[in-house]
């Protein structure tokens, strides 16, 4: 795959202003910031950006604002799936005449029991649609949130009818062993959704990974991705594996927001659309004294 299909991409995490709306500066600051500590793209418009919570003109304006702001649209990597075909189209197209690298495209997730040739009718409405503002397309596979799930049957039978367009898939079921069987697809860009088994799933033929970590730990995980077939990589993966489980032990999204808010002294990054809640008070210290996410934070200035 061309480099800027590899490494890892960072689902970035959404702030919201105090009226509700996305706080478009506070973002570009991010993925700059994430960018400039090793992150290779952003995956914008993910699940821990909460953006199936958000309009498609936010979602829009998401990519706008971070093209606006100087990020390189090769840069971006938006979640573009909906429910919605037309949504999903609109998105799409948006995406591409952006000059974004690529999108994520979730399966249409509220219908249950889907075949899979309702999903490969799916994408093929959705070429079509995009027409020559078709862009390359990752599939995402997160059956724990979505219920519906894009099959490895189903990824080659796309892979043969769209071999320019379906290009690779971010794998956030954990099961390592779709990473093995996807590759031999060839030349398809396969992102586990974790940095906990990154090391594994390159040695399987996974390219990098696509984590909701790099919010907070970007530098590192980074890292972890560039040596993962050296020695040293054991060490960094238990470091970084260190602070997943702190993140996962609380609130996913609530509990990165929490982190990037201590990071940043922004406590406005704290909020989180509904129906998602922030930590509560005693979860948010709990989670910042752990020595992992401890380590992850300014050292407090010592008084003279």
């Amino acid at each position: 795959m061309p480099v800027n299909l590899a490494g890892l991409w960072v689902p970035i995490a959404t702030p919201f202003a105090a009226t509700g709306n996305v706080d478009l500066p506070l973002l570009v600051e991010h993925g700059k910031r994430l960018i400039a500590e090793g992150a290779t793209g952003l995956a914008v418009l993910g699940t821990t950006s909460e953006a199936n919570s958000l309009t498609v003109d936010e979602r829009r304006a998401v990519i706008d604002a971070c093209i606006a702001g100087g990020i390189p649209p090769e840069r971006l990597m938006p979640g573009t799936g909906s429910a919605a075909i037309g949504d999903a189209i609109a998105l799409t197209r948006h995406a591409a005449a952006a000059g974004c690298a690529g999108v994520l495209l979730l399966p249409p997730f509220y219908y249950k029991n889907i075949t899979d040739d309702g999903l490969f009718a799916f994408v093929a409405r959705l070429i079509e649609g995009c027409g020559k503002f078709t862009p390359r397309i990752l599939l995402y596979h997160i059956p724990q949130q979505a219920v519906v799930g894009w099959s490895l049957p189903l990824i080659a039978r796309l892979r043969e009818a769209f071999p320019a367009v379906i290009v690779g898939m971010k794998d956030s079921s954990g099961d390592l062993s779709r990473v093995e069987q996807a590759s031999v697809f060839g030349n398809f860009a396969i992102f586990p959704g974790s940095e906990a088994k990154v090391v594994a799933a390159m040695a399987m033929g996974a390219v990098g990974c696509v984590s909701a970590g790099g919010n907070v730990n970007a530098r590192a995980i980074a890292e972890l991705v560039a040596v993962a077939s050296k020695p040293e990589a054991a060490v960094l993966q238990v470091a970084v594996n260190a602070v997943r489980a702190a993140l996962g032990d609380r609130t996913l999204i609530a509990s990165v927001k929490a982190v990037i808010a201590a990071q940043t002294g922004h406590p406005g990054w704290r909020r989180v659309r509904p129906p998602l809640l922030e930590l509560t008070e005693t979860e948010r210290v709990a989670l910042l004294a752990e020595p992992a996410i401890r380590a992850l934070l300014p050292m407090p200035a010592i008084a003279v």
